[in-house]
Formats: structure tokens, C-alpha cells, sequence
């Protein structure tokens, strides 16, 4: 029991375990006697007083979290872990971490979900303890053992001790109406932790080009996925907006705008001033020498140089804005320059501890198992991307308090990153049976030749560029389907184009896993068969038009969720019922291996699933000769709910923005 003289923190989303240790500690209060002590005893008033509010605030925050965990969705795969690991551990008791693998059943024979446990523990009896026992034997075993539970039916052993289990219809019905009521909420999640993300991270003066698709995208759903999950998330934009580079950049400014400091200078494009410099770096000794001392003159902070920095950083800027704006992006700039003034300590920690050799003048940091050191000072007593990505880590982990650091990065920096995390443990900054420090990496985009994106002059793809005729393409789709004459308002027509042309855009990036490299292709991304956004987005905005048709408003759609039961007798509908469930266990599984193409392909399950119990069940019946709705079937109208409201979710998490008519 905790004394009531500690502070204790109120996770966001209790576990039954942590609501019984808060109801414990209630209990203790209680018997302390804080509400019974003598007003005569004047010394303890105020010990009183204190303990009573704790009181108060404890069973307050009990009930807001009894509250919460009675209206998130259950993860019925974590259900049914639960109680098989429970079957297993009171049917061999002796077996330590015995293997846990229950998984949703591909088949309807085979019930819907299947424990597959059995064979690998008559592996284990057969190695660790000599015993030769048949799987059935063992499956049968672990059967008689199974927990009293409100969700299954019945379980079947099948073949070699394949366990099939059945789930009850009204513990799924159940969870929707639930679901329908409560709104999607998120699987409780424990104790909130703070997620650090770093992703997009373009540089200063050059373009975003389509390069930096994949991290911007990527991240930003990860960031919306653990915000959804009710993690405390910071986003941060790891700017390349420091370096060496800059001396050219401002000695270039110097000669170009020599009024800057009075007079905005007019950059219309960074890309070509910054190619100007570096051709002048190149070709122009004197230049050379003055960039070199411009690099000096800003890292000592002379506020002329910081100025024509700021100048050039704030040009960037503007430009990354407008593709954030267009992607619907959410991030908090933090460059390398934040970094500057820590990577002296850097350096330091790390000569204290014993780590620094020096080479050729630099000073250079092995980490056991990388062949590669770190370089973390130049022999120029400069620092490098080394140094600068160690004082992110440190921050990140000591200041920022991550309990989970994600690092949205292309695959060809795994090695560095990896070598820097590895330093980070070395050093004592972190244990990673504590805190996950993960590289979320991920393949390059191709073009149609399978090679890598490229403009047909051999040039890399600017972003913007690729938006724009994203846009265009959109519209020339839904014109060729003549949605522009009869269908849609000017307004509608807009808020369709652009839906399809940044949804497709990023489907088609998530869609894919992101270890591997993928071909951008419009025509793909843009047909609506398949496993598109122009599909899901089409079927999303039918869905929603199946009440509405039936002129069915929200409130009525409201009120049968709250009095109907969701009759699941045919089998299209049991089949949609728990495909609408697993939108929990999905998110679970995304949470902890980052792949958010397994959530595509969930959409896309769900959105087929729909199709096939709307063919096969009549939401609304119509007189086939007037057209006259006969009879509307409530039960089924909420499983269009059901699934327009899990769809809605994912597009959310996927940074995908609906339409109602398209």
C-alpha cells in the first residue's frame, strides 16, 4: 500500500491492475482515520486537511478513469492473451514465459481467433524437460484451464492442437454499440509516456524536394497515431540550419544585397542563390577564404552574420510552410543551432569519461560493436553532424524527458544513427530496457523506371512541383467522370480535388511498408480500384450517404445506438461486426513495430468487408416499382456507422481529409 504522504501520479488510461493498487490506497486513507481525527488534536488539522483532499482527489481520479476505461475500445487479441496466457500458466505452471501466439482465424471454419500455443510448448517440454507430450494433449489441457470470460463461445481443438475459438455475439454486439456511443476511443494504454518524434528535417537554403515526402508523411502519422493513443507527443523539425555552408551563403549575400541589414533582400529563389555560392565556393579562391571567415565570424555570434543568417533562414522558411500547409503538417523547428552552445559539454562528458582518442588531430569516440567512430571535433575545433545529432539525443532523453525517441529517417543513415544511440547507452544517458530509442527507417521513392525520382533533366523533384500537378491530375479525374456538371458545387469540387490529390499522394507513401523503396506512379495512386485513397475516400463518402439517403439524421442515428441491439445473424454482418473490433489490436501493433502500412491495408480489409455485406444485406428496403423506402433496418444502418466512423479515424491518424460528396 502507498503512504499517504507520496504523490502519485494519475496515469492518462488505467490498467485493471493499476485501478485496484488506486482503490488500495483509497482503503488505506480510509482506515488512517484522516476523516475521523479530533478537532481538539490542533497539531494534526492540517495533516487532515491534506489528507482529505488526497482522498477526494483520489476518488475523483478513480472515477474519471473507470470512466475512461469503460469507454475505450477493447483490444479483443489482448482479451483473449489474457486469458490463454492464464489457461497456460495454471496448466503448466513450471514453464517460464511459455509462447503466446493467439491471432485473428483467416478462415471461418476455424472459428475467429486461434491460439497456436500448443506446438511450440511440446517443443519446449521435449528440450528443457525430456517429456514427449502431443500438442492435442497439450492443447486439451490448456482448454480445461481457460478462465471464466464474457467473450468466448466456445473453443474447438483442431488438427495437430490448433485451439479455434468462437466469440459470443453479444459481447461483440456489445462493443459496438459502445463503439457507436463512446465515439472510436483509443485501447487503454497504462502509464502516459512522452514520445519524442524527429522527422521532415529539410535544409536551410535548398528546396524540399521529393526526398523529404517520405519523412514528413511518415511522421507526421506516427505523431498522429501515439497523440490518438494519448501519449504526450513533441514534434520536432531537425533542421539542417547550421554549418559550414553558411559562410558561403552570406559572403554570397554580402556582395548580392549589400544593404541587408537596412533593406529585406529580395531572394525569390533560395535554390539558385545557394548554387551560386557553392559555383563561387568552387571556382573563386578569395571567396573561399571570406566564406571561411563569415563561418567564423557567426559561430562567435557577431550579430551582422546572425542577422544575415536569420535572413536566409526565414527565406527557408516561408517555403517549407507552404508545403506543410499543403500537407496539413504540424511541426516545432528545433535545427542544429539549437544544439550549438551544448556541444562543448558534449565534447567534455565525453573526454571525462574516458571515451575520446584523438587522430590526426580530431577527437574521435569508438562505440563497441561499430567500426566506424564518431567524429566529434575537427581538427579546426569545429564540430560536426556527430556531435550535433549526440546533443539532440542528450537533450531529447535528459531534458526532454523522452520515455520513446523516434527517429523518421531514410535507411541510408541507420548505421550513423544507430552508432549514435549506441554511444548515448554507452555514455549512461539512457537504458533501453527503459526508455525506446528507435530509427524509423525507410526506403527511397523511385520513378517508373525503378530508378531513382528524377525530373527528366536528371534533376531531383521538387515537392512543391509534385503537389501542384498532384492537384491538377486530381482535377482532371474528376472531371473526366464529369463530377464538375451535375454532382458537385464549385466549393465541392474543390474540397474533392484537393482531398484526392495530398490523400492519394500520402496513401500511396503509407500504403507501401516503408522499409522498402516504392514507385511513384499518378495513375496509380489515383485509380479508384484498389487498394488506392481514391477508393477508400470514394467508399468512405457512399457509406456516409447510406443514412442520409434513408433520411436518417444524427440524433435519430444516436438514439437506435442507445436502444437498438445489433443483430448479427447473418454472416456478412458477424464478418464486418469483428473486422470493425480489430481497429484496436491494429493500432497496437503499429505502436510498437512503427509499420503504418499494416493500417492501409486494415482500411482497405474493412472497406471490402463493408462492400460485401452491403451486397448481401438490405440496409434499406425500397417498393422496386415507386422507389419508396419500405423499411429501414436500423441494426444495419448503425454498422455503417460503426464503419464510417472507424474509417474516419484511420483517415485521420493517415492525415487523409474526407469529403461528404465526391
Amino acid at each position: 500500500l502507498l503512504s499517504p504522504g507520496i504523490t502519485v501520479t494519475i496515469p492518462f488510461a488505467f490498467q485493471e491492475k493499476e485501478i485496484k493498487l488506486l482503490t488500495a490506497e483509497i482503503e488505506h486513507l480510509k482506515n488512517f482515520g484522516c476523516l475521523g481525527v479530533s478537532p481538539s488534536l490542533e497539531g494534526l488539522r492540517d495533516e487532515n486537511a491534506k489528507l482529505k483532499y488526497r482522498l477526494n482527489f483520489l476518488q475523483k481520479s478513480l472515477q474519471e478513469e473507470r470512466s475512461k476505461a469503460a469507454k475505450s475500445m477493447i483490444n479483443i487479441n489482448s482479451c483473449l492473451q489474457e486469458i490463454f496466457g492464464a489457461a497456460i500458466q495454471a496448466a503448466y505452471p513450471e514453464l517460464e514465459n511459455p509462447p503466446l501466439v493467439v491471432t485473428p482465424s483467416q478462415q471461418p471454419k476455424f472459428g475467429d481467433y486461434q491460439c497456436n500455443s500448443a506446438m511450440a510448448i511440446s517443443q519446449i517440454l521435449l528440450k528443457s524437460k525430456e517429456q514427449k507430450v502431443s500438442p492435442r494433449e497439450i492443447a486439451e489441457k490448456i482448454v480445461k484451464n481457460i478462465p471464466t470470460n464474457e467473450c468466448i463461445e466456445k473453443v474447438e481443438i483442431a488438427g495437430p492442437g490448433f485451439i479455434n475459438v468462437h466469440l459470443r455475439k453479444d459481447f461483440v454486439s456489445k462493443q459496438l454499440s459502445s463503439l457507436l456511443m463512446n465515439g472510436v476511443q483509443p485501447p487503454a494504454i497504462g502509464k502516459r509516456k512522452k514520445v519524442v518524434v524527429d522527422f521532415s528535417s529539410p535544409n536551410i537554403a535548398k528546396e524540399m524536394h521529393v526526398g523529404h515526402l517520405r519523412s514528413t508523411i511518415i511522421g507526421e502519422s506516427m505523431c498522429r497515431l501515439f497523440e490518438f493513443a494519448g501519449y504526450d507527443v513533441l514534434r520536432l523539425n531537425h533542421l539542417g540550419d547550421w554549418g559550414t555552408q553558411f559562410g558561403m551563403l552570406i559572403a554570397h549575400l554580402q556582395d548580392k544585397f549589400p544593404d541587408y541589414l537596412t533593406v529585406s533582400p529580395p531572394i525569390g529563389d533560395l535554390q539558385a542563390f545557394y548554387k551560386e555560392s557553392k559555383r563561387r565556393f568552387d571556382t573563386e579562391e578569395e571567396f573561399k577564404k571570406r566564406a571561411y571567415q563569415c563561418v567564423v565570424l557567426l559561430q562567435s555570434k557577431d550579430p551582422d552574420f546572425i542577422k544575415a543568417w536569420e535572413l536566409i533562414c526565414d527565406v527557408s522558411r516561408k517555403e517549407f510552410q507552404k508545403i506543410y500547409n499543403c500537407l496539413d503538417i504540424t511541426v516545432i523547428e528545433r535545427g542544429e543551432s539549437f544544439y550549438h552552445e551544448m556541444m562543448k559539454d558534449i565534447v567534455k562528458e565525453f573526454e571525462d569519461k574516458g571515451f575520446v582518442q584523438v587522430d590526426d588531430g580530431r577527437k574521435i569516440v569508438f562505440v563497441p560493436g561499430f567500426p566506424v567512430p564518431l567524429t566529434i571535433m575537427k581538427s579546426d575545433g569545429g564540430y560536426t553532424y556527430d556531435t550535433s545529432d549526440l546533443a539532440a539525443l542528450k537533450h531529447r532523453l535528459c531534458e526532454e524527458k523522452g520515455d520513446i525517441l523516434i527517429y523518421v529517417v531514410d535507411s541510408g543513415q541507420s548505421v550513423h544513427l544507430q552508432t549514435v544511440f549506441a554511444a548515448g547507452q554507452m555514455i549512461g544517458w539512457y537504458d533501453p530496457k527503459v526508455t525506446r530509442v528507435a530509427h524509423a527507417a525507410f526506403g527511397v521513392v523511385l520513378g517508373e523506371d525503378k530508378k531513382k525520382f528524377k525530373t527528366r533533366s536528371g534533376d531531383t523533384v521538387r515537392l512543391i512541383d509534385l503537389l501542384e500537378e498532384g492537384l491538377k491530375r486530381a482535377m482532371d479525374k474528376l472531371k473526366d467522370k464529369e463530377r464538375d456538371k451535375v454532382v458537385l458545387t464549385a466549393e465541392e469540387l474543390k474540397a474533392a480535388q484537393t482531398s484526392v490529390a495530398f490523400g492519394c499522394i500520402k496513401y500511396a507513401d503509407l500504403s507501401h511498408n516503408r522499409l522498402n523503396d516504392y514507385v511513384f506512379s499518378f495513375d496509380k495512386m489515383l485509380d479508384d480500384r484498389g487498394n488506392t485513397a481514391a477508393y477508400l475516400l470514394y467508399a468512405f463518402t457512399r457509406i456516409r450517404a447510406i443514412a442520409r439517403l434513408a433520411n436518417i439524421d444524427e440524433q435519430m442515428l444516436r438514439k437506435a445506438a442507445r436502444e437498438e441491439v445489433l443483430i448479427l445473424d447473418h454472416e456478412k454482418e458477424w464478418k464486418l461486426g469483428k473486422c470493425i473490433l480489430r481497429f484496436p489490436e491494429i493500432l497496437q501493433k503499429i505502436l510498437e513495430d512503427l509499420l503504418l502500412h499494416t493500417l492501409c491495408d486494415y482500411l482497405y480489409e474493412l472497406a471490402t468487408t463493408f462492400t460485401e455485406f452491403y451486397d448481401n444485406c438490405y440496409c434499406v428496403e425500397k417498393d422496386r416499382q415507386s422507389g419508396q423506402i419500405v423499411k429501414v433496418n436500423m441494426w444495419r444502418l448503425l454498422l455503417c456507422e460503426a464503419t464510417a466512423a472507424v474509417m474516419a479515424k484511420g483517415f485521420d491518424i493517415l492525415g487523409i481529409k474526407p469529403v461528404q460528396r465526391m
